[in-house]
């Protein structure tokens, strides 16, 4: 009367092994570890003609601008995207006056030095400095990370500088990019290549547990307004570059669902989280 019972568990304990060894054999599933993503304050500015950024439209008119970094979290180790307005800045009571009068002037009223200790982040934590091009209102505070490798396109770090200086210390380690790079390999944080800004310049697509998918532009785009009528800054380094890279950008947000984090944008900045608060 008992082998009834038996048989059953044993076929079941059977089927069971069946399933377990099935499973050993799979692939395991790619999932986000970017555990947490902060939006910092890295400077404010003021233009006195937005036109060179908004060609053909509001000649002669002022415009404010914001200046974001971004700090994300991963399971292996930290990755800051730009650095912002030198920090020196925020001991000059007037801002950093441009030379020329038409460009931006930057004011710094957050350190990102006070932003990270806010975290409890220290400049050391930090394993990767990627870089989305190298004006100085991007790079400004790269130094402050030595030991960070810096992830930037071949093309942009090989841009001449001012008088044909290199645009960052020689000795700072770099990852040189040509193209596009998943940064920790999971999927999570991938570099854009997105030419036109600069010969080099790159974006950011960060996917988030919660928020999902985002892109943080850089300076493909300035403005929304810009992004809607596709205008492109008559300081743009190729004009042809830029629309075919804002162009790779809508197909990649239309393909993920993904948000557009304009960097200098005050308007959308209004909107966002600032540190320390920040999206998961």
């Amino acid at each position: 009367m008992l082998k009834g019972p038996r048989i059953a568990i044993q076929l079941a304990l059977a089927a069971l092994a069946i399933v377990l060894i099935g499973c050993a054999g799979m692939s395991p599933q790619r999932t986000s570890v970017v555990e947490r993503l902060y939006v910092l304050d890295c400077g404010e500015g003021t233009a006195i003609d937005v036109s060179r950024w908004t060609p053909g439209v509001d000649i002669g008119k002022p415009a404010a601008f914001v200046d974001n970094c971004y700090l994300i979290k991963h399971a292996q180790g930290w990755l800051l995207w730009d650095t912002g307005v030198d920090d020196a800045v925020a001991k000059l009571p007037d801002g950093a006056v441009p030379a020329d009068p038409k460009s931006i002037l930057w004011r710094r009223p957050r350190t990102l030095a006070s932003q990270l200790e806010q975290l409890g982040v220290k400049p050391s934590d930090i394993r990767y400095v990627a870089i989305s091009h190298t004006h100085p209102d991007h790079i400004g505070n790269v130094e402050m990370f030595p030991q960070a490798v810096l992830l930037v396109q071949r093309a942009e770090y090989e841009w001449p500088g001012a008088g044909n200086a290199p645009r960052f210390k020689p000795g700072h380690p770099v990852t040189l990019l040509d193209g596009d790079r998943d940064v920790f390999g999971d999927g999570s944080v991938t570099i854009l290549s997105t030419p036109g800004h600069t010969p080099g310049h790159q974006s950011l697509l960060v996917n988030l547990p919660k928020t999902g998918a985002v892109v943080l532009t850089g300076d493909a785009v300035h403005f929304r307004s810009n992004w809607d009528q596709r205008r492109v800054p008559s300081i743009n380094f190729s004009k042809e570059l830029t629309l075919s890279s804002m162009q790779r950008i809508a197909d990649l947000m239309a393909r993920d669902n993904a948000q557009l984090w304009i960097n200098h944008d005050k308007d959308q900045r209004n909107t966002m989280k600032m540190a320390p608060a920040y999206y998961e």
